[in-house]
């Protein structure tokens, strides 16, 4: 069947480095993908708001992106939010609990994404407060995170080295269904409502716009892209992706992420 949507992971799938895209060749493949009526979807685990920011110059030319941010817990339009999953405050309190037990999460930070803004401890410093106010946006640092007023989607923890799938293993023994925990790199790991991921809220825009799974395409390269890639048959991982995550998924994208993977995959599919 013909593809109808496509959908990328953001880092270190479809950005090149340090939120850098090929805009050029983007808004020429956009420019096919509109005449044959297909829809590109945004999939990150970056809040919408940021999504938004990054492909601002391509969206100012009329071009219309969809949105999955947050991980699934938030799903939009280009002229509407379509979906939001939040976390109760039991649960909030529930997983904050277990990570000040934790005596691996001494030297983490915890990150709190919430519909009006992001929220981190004032005492976070150094590079990882450096790269939360690069990834999100509207960032407020507060003395307390249960006292935020405001609806959280997710909690992030950014540990200081990489080896987060121990992190994401011990989470989902301690919380079984209740939450969904998973690795997104650069240490971190997101803890969402219960069944929320990329696939879900995907899920979402197919039933928005009547796609079948036959005709989505999929991009990603960790953790937190298994889901859709593994749902969808044209799910592809990049070859940059960590060796886990090659032994998931069969399919390939056509080259790494700093080489325009995602783009030369989709140029092929079209013949362009």
């Amino acid at each position: 069947m013909p593809i109808k949507l496509i959908a990328s992971d953001m880092d270190g799938t479809f950005l090149t480095a340090n939120d850098m895209y090929n805009q050029a060749r983007f808004e020429r493949v956009l420019s096919e993908m509109t005449k044959r009526d297909m829809k590109f979807v945004a999939a990150s685990g970056r809040q919408v708001k940021n999504l938004q920011q990054l492909f601002a110059p391509t969206i100012a030319k009329g071009y219309a992106l969809d949105f999955v941010g947050s991980n699934g817990a938030v799903v939009a339009t280009s002229e509407q939010q379509l979906y939001s999953v939040h976390l109760s405050a039991e649960q909030l309190a529930k997983v904050i609990d277990w990570n000040a037990k934790n005596p691996e999460s001494a030297e983490n930070i915890i990150i709190m994404t919430g519909d009006n803004a992001t929220y981190v401890s004032n005492h976070a410093t150094g590079p990882v407060a450096k790269m939360v106010f690069q990834f999100y946006p509207n960032v407020k640092q507060v003395e307390k995170l249960m006292s935020v007023d405001d609806h959280i989607l997710e909690i992030t923890f950014v540990w200081p080295n990489d080896e987060v799938q121990q992190h994401v293993a011990a989470l989902r023994e301690v919380f079984g269904n209740e939450l969904h925990a998973t690795g997104s790199g650069f240490g971190s790991v997101d803890v969402l409502g219960r069944g929320v991921d990329k696939a879900t809220g995907l899920q979402v825009l197919q039933d928005y716009y009547d796609v079948l799974d036959d005709e989505v395409m999929v991009f990603g390269d960790n953790g937190n892209d298994l889901e859709m890639l593994t749902k969808y048959e044209n799910g592809f991982v990049m070859p940059n992706a960590e060796a886990f995550m090659q032994d998931a998924v069969a399919k390939k994208a056509a080259d790494v992420n700093v080489n325009d993977g995602v783009l030369k995959t989709i140029e092929n599919y079209l013949g362009i």
